[in-house]
């Protein structure tokens, strides 16, 4: 079983930057693919960011080039540097772990950009 709380959302200008984080409780984390997915009003969820167990990423193409995931196993967490924001980018965004037989979600944190 494996628990996952973000933390790091707020109100940022376009322009702006944040760093969300996720972190996990559970045994062997190192071994989950960790994703990051985003779901902004009407619309559905949508793979942001993935980073495999061997270190591999993956991103949108909408946000390639703007946002950086990354992972920290000592730590049990994964980040998303999100740079350059659009209001576009505005959504909650969910820290998901994956593994072949199990899939566990944050409760999303909420990233607002306006000016």
């Amino acid at each position: 079983q494996v628990q996952l709380v973000e933390s790091g959302g707020g109100l940022v200008q376009p322009g702006g930057s944040l760093r969300l984080s996720c972190a996990a409780s559970g045994s062997r984390f190192s071994i989950y693919g960790l994703n990051w997915y985003r779901q902004a009003p009407g619309k559905q969820r949508e793979l942001v960011a993935g980073i495999t167990s061997g270190g591999f990423t993956n991103y949108a193409d909408s946000v390639k080039g703007r946002f950086t995931i990354s992972r920290d196993n000592a730590k049990n967490a994964v980040y998303l540097q999100m740079d350059s924001l659009k209001p576009e980018d505005t959504a909650v965004y969910y820290c998901n772990a994956r593994s072949p037989f199990m899939s566990y979600w944050g409760q999303g944190t909420q990233v607002t950009v306006s000016s």
